[in-house]
């Protein structure tokens, strides 16, 4: 298992190095001068190069580039320029929110999709099967955002059920934190949901033709038993794979939905950061970000021995 950790944390130093590449690439193509937005309207020439020096942008491209990685090595992603604020202080103060976000999003995914693709397994070309799976394919073809303002305009608007925006923090109101994650965390489950339901049927009709599972109803296990201890087990490999997937996409569609919800998370920090031009912002927080989607996929991975033993001989 050691070496397993080991070989996929050197596996994911390259995919950092060229997420990092590809930020500060990108940075260089926003158009617009910061040094001038930030000397303001009135400054002259000389204010603005000022600025330009002091926030480093009058060094090449290569050698800030170097910069930037010496102090990645330390540890120091760098400081905000408009925030006055280091990038990693920034990003670690709304990453509970993101989080928060994408974890209770596959939760919920998981809770419904990997029932009901049990279900249609169980009554397949039945209508529960066709039910599920034409669900599953609204799922995949509905954008999140798009559900987030049906979800605002249906239960906030309309009902008044729940908040349409802003976020309370678990450690001040439990209730009012699950109140103000509900929509966007449903949002996002919708569109996961359907590639787990889609995975756990496929996968569960796969396994369910295996001799221990004729062993298991020629037993007399009635059929939900056999379902729900023994193909769920056996189905369990390619539903991890495919949650680990769900979280990456989850993360990045946490982006666009806490702008629609005005949450004070990653994702809108760094469109805030595009907008405004901070480059060490967005430098820091896709750089994290890619972080914690590489150490999500480990524990996946390890998940994969926990659940079937066999694997353990080749990790």
């Amino acid at each position: 298992m050691l070496r397993l950790v080991i070989v996929r944390l050197l596996a994911a130093v390259p995919v950092l190095l060229v997420v990092s590449l590809v930020s500060f690439g990108l940075t260089l193509l926003v158009p617009g001068d910061i040094a001038s937005e930030m000397a303001g309207p009135t400054a002259t020439a000389a204010d603005v190069q000022r600025v330009r020096v002091e926030l480093g942008l009058d060094q090449p491209p290569l050698a800030r580039m170097v910069q930037w990685y010496g102090g990645v090595a330390r540890g120091d992603l760098g400081r905000s320029i408009l925030l006055n604020q280091s990038v990693g202080a920034a990003v670690l103060e709304r990453l509970p929110v993101t989080l928060s976000l994408t974890f209770m999003a596959l939760a919920l995914a998981c809770l419904i999709g990997v029932p009901a693709g049990l279900l249609a397994a169980a009554k397949v070309r039945r209508w529960p099967d066709q039910v599920t799976m034409a669900g599953a394919m609204v799922g995949l073809s509905v954008p999140d955002f798009w559900l987030g303002l049906v979800f605002i305009w249906v239960f906030g608007v309309q009902l008044h059920w729940l908040p349409t925006g802003g976020f309370v923090a678990p450690s001040v109101d439990v209730v009012g934190w699950l109140r103000s994650i509900a929509l966007p965390a449903g949002s996002l489950a919708l569109t996961q949901l359907g590639p787990i339901a889609r995975m756990t049927r496929s996968a569960a009709l796969e396994v369910a033709g295996s001799d221990f599972i004729r062993t298991a109803r020629a037993k007399g296990l009635t059929e939900p038993r056999v379902f729900a201890r023994h193909v769920l087990a056996g189905a369990m490999v390619p539903i991890l794979t495919v949650v680990g997937i769900g979280f990456g996409l989850s993360l990045g569609g946490a982006l666009v939905v806490e702008q629609v919800f005005s949450l004070p998370g990653v994702g809108r920090l760094v469109i805030g950061a595009v907008l405004r031009r901070d480059w060490p912002v967005i430098q820091g927080g896709l750089l994290l970000t890619t972080c914690i989607f590489v150490l999500v996929n480990l524990v996946v991975d390890l998940l994969y021995l926990w659940v079937d033993p066999r694997l353990r001989e080749n990790a």
